[in-house]
């Protein structure tokens, strides 16, 4: 390390032992995202949370900081998942009248595309002779984190485990998502934002908010029904798959 860098160092280990420190080095490291994100034109590769997360990562692993020491003030943050996802029901309200008159179709896209997201994954993982508990940390994937957590220590998969597949599929999701609709040439903003919020969980959403307010609110419906319906379903499939296997 060179003696220029020496005392930033030194002084991050001092701060670390701070339960802020967690909480300012995520706001931080999210605005140096964000501003990178908008000095990209927003494109959609220069991901203010892939950007972010690799930040941290780095500084984390080059100052030797325990991943508890820093969550200790980053649970902050993490609180306010809950509160957040909730607020995303706000701007449904606006689109409430669509959301009635197409009901159907919207429960046809969750179905296929909940079944699609996890026999894909599962089917895949399989194939590549991924073991049982990888294999079912990876099926709730497109769910949001904090219930993929859930669903997957219900199945016997690794919570931490779930929780950096469902990141990554969060991230990637928002970076290739509009992409992939344009290969697929999906050009109605509801259709696109509902894909994009039940692919890639809050993270896909948040981007579909940037882009229009119509994907945004179709994102955040897919996204809270994804959710419930991952959380009600799939351990209870599960045990029926378990017992009748046995």
């Amino acid at each position: 390390m060179s003696g220029a860098a020496q005392p930033f160092f030194e002084l991050w280990v001092y701060l670390a032992a701070t339960p802020l420190a967690g909480l300012a080095l995520t706001l931080v490291m999210y605005a140096a995202g964000w501003w990178c994100y908008a000095r990209s034109g927003m494109h959609p590769l220069a991901n203010p949370v892939l950007i972010a997360v690799a930040l941290i990562v780095s500084l984390l692993l080059a100052t030797g900081t325990a991943y508890q020491t820093y969550f200790d003030g980053a649970q902050f943050v993490h609180f306010l998942l809950g509160p957040a996802v909730v607020g995303l029901a706000v701007p449904l309200v606006r689109e409430w009248g669509s959301v009635r008159r197409l009901a159907l179709p919207i429960a046809g896209a969750l179905a296929v595309g909940s079944l699609v997201a996890l026999s894909s994954v599962v089917g895949l993982a399989a194939l590549l002779g991924a073991s049982p508990a990888t294999i079912l940390s990876l099926a709730p994937k497109s769910v949001t984190t904090p219930i993929a957590m859930g669903v997957a220590e219900k199945l016997g998969g690794l919570p931490a485990l779930a929780a950096v597949f469902a990141v990554t599929t969060g991230v990637l999701g928002a970076a290739i998502g509009k992409y992939v609709l344009d290969a697929c040439r999906v050009r109605d903003w509801r259709a696109r934002g509902f894909a994009l919020g039940l692919a890639a969980h809050g993270i896909g959403t948040a981007r579909a908010f940037q882009v229009n307010a119509d994907a945004g609110a179709y994102a955040g419906l897919a996204f809270g029904l994804h959710g419930l319906l991952a959380a009600i379903l799939m351990p209870l499939g599960y045990w029926l798959w378990t017992g009748l296997a046995s």
